[in-house]
């Protein structure tokens, strides 16, 4: 008997490990095979960017832009906008729009954001824009502030702007919404437990989202990234400098760009793909005791750095 549960789980574990190398294969290689000349005409004339000012968003706008797309930018502050905005135009030769706004201010702020896409044709939204701990930290030691920012910017944000976008792209029946998740969304995480459990809604809703808009002409896709080396990252040099694991945003972006229209929920980058395979065989409880462990090395980390 127990040979016989021994060669099940075998065999399960050689078949779904075969099943994620061809799908990695099929995601990634497929991607480089293809272009994206045609995005513009695809998707639309016009992207919405939110969080544009720096990091992945700021390289999302930029890819865009090369692609022919007109791009809005959205971020808090109006000078980082600016200076974004300008150095897109300038070099791709593209319009641009900026629209100043404090995604943690809830409901109040998407009339004014309504009001300022008006007239476009919006083909593609990329709900970048979030918070996270400035380190991983207990649930008490955060303020309300931060908590009520996880609330409205990462899971409130997102949503609300694709309520705002998605009837105009499903009236024209072409569109694409990319939602930025986490790594941290494959289990509950000790000392970033607000920010894990809001990536785990963005996944949920977007997937929900996908299927509900399927065969409509929509895409919806969900990124899954681990650590990528941006300022939500600098505060521990051991993934806030880039490496194979660790890609520089441009990097990430590109790959990630290239994915949409094939797969709708992806890491979006090789090496992160094979350490979504890896978190994904090992049970729940190892995920928690060495999440927690290495949320603690990261604490360590970023504590001797700021001395």
């Amino acid at each position: 008997m127990l040979a016989v549960v021994g060669l099940i789980v075998v065999g399960k574990v050689a078949v779904d490990t075969s099943v994620a190398f061809l799908s990695a294969v099929r995601i990634f290689l497929l991607s480089k095979l293809r272009s994206l000349s045609n995005f513009k005409e695809r998707y639309g004339p016009w992207a919405i960017v939110t969080g544009a000012t720096d990091g992945i968003g700021k390289e999302y706008a930029r890819e865009l832009a090369r692609l022919g797309v007109n791009i809005i930018l959205m971020s808090r502050s109006i000078d980082k906008l600016t200076k974004v905005a300008q150095e897109i135009e300038a070099e791709f030769h593209v319009e641009t729009q900026v629209v100043q706004v404090d995604f943690s201010g809830g409901r109040s702020i998407f009339d004014k954001i309504a009001e300022a896409i008006r007239g476009k044709e919006i083909g593609m939204l990329v709900n970048n824009v979030g918070v996270m701990y400035e380190m991983p930290m207990e649930l008490c030691e955060l303020s309300q502030d931060v908590i009520w920012q996880h609330v409205n910017i990462n899971m409130g944000s997102l949503t609300m702007m694709c309520w705002l976008v998605l009837p105009q792209m499903l009236q024209r029946r072409r569109g694409a919404i990319v939602n930025l998740s986490s790594s941290s969304s494959v289990g509950p995480l000790p000392y970033m437990n607000i920010y894990s459990a809001s990536k785990i809604y963005v996944d949920y809703f977007s997937r929900a989202l996908s299927h509900e808009v399927r065969n409509s002409g929509v895409t919806v896709q969900t990124l899954i990234p681990f650590y990528i080396a941006t300022n939500l990252t600098k505060f521990s040099d051991f993934i806030g400098r880039q490496s194979v694991l660790v890609p520089n945003a441009q990097t990430f972006v590109r790959s990630a760009l290239s994915t949409l229209g094939i797969c709708d929920r992806t890491t979006g980058y090789w090496s992160h793909e094979l350490q979504l395979f890896s978190c994904n065989v090992v049970p729940t409880w190892f995920w928690i005791r060495f999440g927690g462990m290495m949320q603690q090395f990261l604490r360590r980390d970023a504590l001797k750095k700021r001395k």
